[in-house]
Order: C-alpha cells, then structure tokens, then sequence
C-alpha cells in the first residue's frame, strides 16, 4: 500500500469510524484485482465464457462482469482484439446500471473517455437510439473513439466539448445523461501512487468546484423526466454527497432517488460513489436538436458494400476530405455547432474514385454480415494480428475480414491465396 497523507487518513478516520477505518487500512494492504466486462453488443455470456481458455471468477457487481487473474495478457488475447470484451475495474461497472437505458433513448455520457462507460450503455442500448459520447480533451476523445471501434458500437456520435458549451448547442434533449465526473481519486490509490502524490484537501475542493459546473451543464441537458447519474471515483463528502446535496438545493426540479458508496473493505473493486436523479415532468421545454439523415447517393461506397456485405447499403454521409461515414439514426440538426470527432461508424475513405475501407467498418458488423471472411487460428492468427499476410482459398478475391473464434479482427484484402493484411499498423500486436 502506498504511504497514505495524514491528512487523508484523518478524514477517512473521522469519515468511517475507527473500527471501519482499520477495515479500509486492511484491504488497502490487499493487491488489486482485475477485471473484465463482457461486451453484449457482439456476443452473449454464455457463448463468451464458452471460449475463454483462462480462468475467469464473477465479480458479484453484473453479470457480465468478471474477475481474471494478473498473469493474463489480455491485450494480447484474441478475445480482447474481437472486441467482446473491456477491462474495466470492477466497482466503475456499476453506476451504468442505474441509467435503467434502454434501447431506443438517447442518451449523453458527458465525460466518456477512455469508453468504459460509454460502452455499457451502448450494450444496454443494443445500438439503438442515439448515443453522444463527449470528451473535452482532445487525445482523450481519440482513445474514446478506438474503444468505440474495437467494441462495435455504431450508434455514437463522439464530441469534444467543454460540458457548458454542449449545453449551449443542444439543450434538453436527453432521456439519460451520465455524468462520470474527473474528482480527486481516492478509489485509485491502491493501484496508482500518482493519485496518492497528488491528493491534498486543496485539490479535493478543486475537483468539486469542477464537478459542479460539470453537473450544472447537466441539468441544462436533460428532459422533462429524464434520469442523471453522476458517479466519482473518490471518497470525500465534498465531491459525492456534498456535491447532489447542493445541486439539489439550486435545482427543485430534480429529486435523488439513490446513491452508493463501495469501498474496497465492503465490496469488490477500488471505490465508487453513485447517484441517480430524476427531472420533474414538465420541468423543462425538451429540446429537438436531432433528425434523422437523409440518404446519399456514393456509388463507390455502394459497389464495394454489395460486392462485400450481404445487406443493401447503409445510410451514409460523404466528407469533404473524402471519408465516408455510416451514421446513426439521430443526428445533431447544426453539425456546424458541435465539434464531432466521430459520427457513428468510419466506412472508408473514398480517394480518385476508388473505396478503402476502415478498420472500424470490420470491428462493427458480425461475421455473417460477410460474403466471405477468412477464418484465422494458431500461427496464421498470430501472423495476421502482427499485421503480417496469410495464405486463403486461391479463389477467394477482394476484400475480406479475417474472423477469430467467428469475429472479425480486421480487414484483409485477397490476391492469388494470400490474404493481404489491412490491420492498422498503431493496432497490431507484436
């Protein structure tokens, strides 16, 4: 356990009790232990669990959620690459439950990155409805935007915006909006000695100070009786409880339904605090800030999706620089009015008249959605994460995903029996 502030220590004594202080103290001595969530948006428990080839433990917090042991390189294992799962800590899995999203809402994860979250709720969405997934740090954003990728998620449009700001754009729109606030992180200290470093009772107030303006953004972007969750990572009253109280106090259209504590003595995981809030009916004029988008004639895009796909072609958005863009069914009215880093799926590029698909467009569709795929296993599986060619059927020509246990990892294009490999080179697993 990292040396703990005396300053922390004391308020965590005068916080908990001393019986339960020495509680803390103890799992504080204890190691972390990882976990990892199974994605329901590309395949189910059951059939994760079917071909997981090391040991994995329920954590207790969902069902998907579970426990896998230090010595796992999960990074490099094909069932992180497919995207069918996401190491998330155990205790940050459980404010999403307390969306209650549903599919078809639309819905604001308002400080998304790196998507842990965000990606929950598309699961729970089943890629329906509208998702935005805002991150106002820029490099953050495109972290955000590869997890989004990885995992299948098609129905998100990812903005960089600061939280008033995005507020200002689009008004009371949402069914459901998450705020999972930057604070303090005392939850993380038993795994991050920097967040030891820089805790003090100074930086606490900051971070409340912050989550409040966060939170009053919030209130600005939710329906008539629509549902906020905000959640932290920390432990001290200023940024938890402290923080709805005083929100609640400005906001008398908005009632505290719940909220949680989990420390690392009473259950699994690191800590996390949660709350979920209800507006009013009728407390609010919602605002209409989405419409559905209008088809767009591409016809390269097209070629290539009916020499590929099975499926008639999506609807789709072609860029000035020539990207091509699958989109979601809702989108903003006023693009010119949000900074988007993404909307819904990246298809390709469109260049001299010619498509190349995205990485992206292979992660976000099943196996079946192919005319032809090329499964890979043991050597040949190896090589083509490496980024390195494969042999394939001689008769077998053009475009192509190759599939592990039945997923796509990435795009392969094949030439006379080699599957030419198109797996980005900042993705490859060496």
């Amino acid at each position: 356990m990292p040396k703990l502030p005396e300053a922390y220590r004391a308020r965590m004594r005068a916080q908990l009790g001393e019986e339960e202080f020495q509680a803390y103290l103890r799992a504080m001595e204890e190691p972390s232990r990882r976990a990892l969530r199974v994605n329901t948006l590309k395949t189910t428990i059951e059939r994760f669990l079917a071909n997981v080839d090391f040991l994995l433990t329920p954590t207790g917090v969902l069902p998907e959620s579970f426990f896998f042991e230090d010595e796992v390189a999960i990074g490099r294992h094909p069932l992180h690459a497919t995207g069918l799962c996401y190491v998330q800590e155990p205790a940050a899995q459980a404010p999403a439950s307390l969306t209650r999203v549903e599919p078809g809402m639309t819905v604001l994860d308002l400080c998304a990155a790196p998507g842990g979250k965000t990606t929950q709720l598309a699961a729970r969405m089943q890629n329906t409805g509208l998702l935005v997934a805002n991150e106002p740090v820029r490099s953050r954003a495109e972290t955000l935007v590869g997890n989004l990728e990885r995992l299948g998620v098609t129905n998100a449009i990812v903005t960089c915006m600061r939280p008033d700001a995005l507020a200002a754009s689009l008004g009371a729109c949402f069914d459901v909006v998450l705020v999972d606030a930057p604070c303090s992180g005392e939850g993380m200290f038993r795994k991050d000695e920097t967040a030891v470093m820089e805790w003090s009772e100074e930086h606490v107030l900051s971070c409340a100070a912050r989550q409040w303006q966060i939170l009053e953004s919030a209130a600005r972007l939710l329906k008539s009786g629509g549902r906020l969750v905000y959640s932290t990572c920390t432990f001290s009253r200023e940024e938890n409880e402290g923080a709805i109280e005083s929100f609640c106090a400005a906001h008398l259209d908005y009632t505290l339904l719940e909220s949680r504590r989990m420390y690392p003595h009473s259950s699994v995981g690191e800590g996390q605090f949660m709350a979920s809030l209800v507006r009013a009916e009728d407390a609010c004029k919602n605002a209409a800030p989405f419409t559905k988008p209008a088809p767009e004639r591409i016809p390269a895009f097209e070629a290539f999706w009916r020499e590929t796909f099975v499926t008639d072609p999506p609807i789709a958005m072609l860029l000035a620089d020539g990207r091509v863009l699958i989109l979601p069914r809702w989108i903003p009215k006023e693009l010119k009015s949000l900074h988007i880093v993404r909307a819904g799926v990246l298809a390709g590029e469109l260049k001299n008249g010619r498509f190349t698909p995205d990485h992206a467009l292979a992660m976000a569709n099943p196996a079946d959605a192919f005319r032809a795929t090329v499964d890979v296993t043991d050597d040949a599986l190896t090589r083509f994460l490496a980024g390195e060619t494969v042999a394939c059927e001689s008769a077998l020509s053009g475009w192509c995903p190759a599939t592990v246990l039945g997923y796509p990892v990435g795009w392969g294009k094949a030439v006379d029996g080699v599957l030419k490999n198109h797996i980005p080179k900042g993705l490859r697993i060496r």
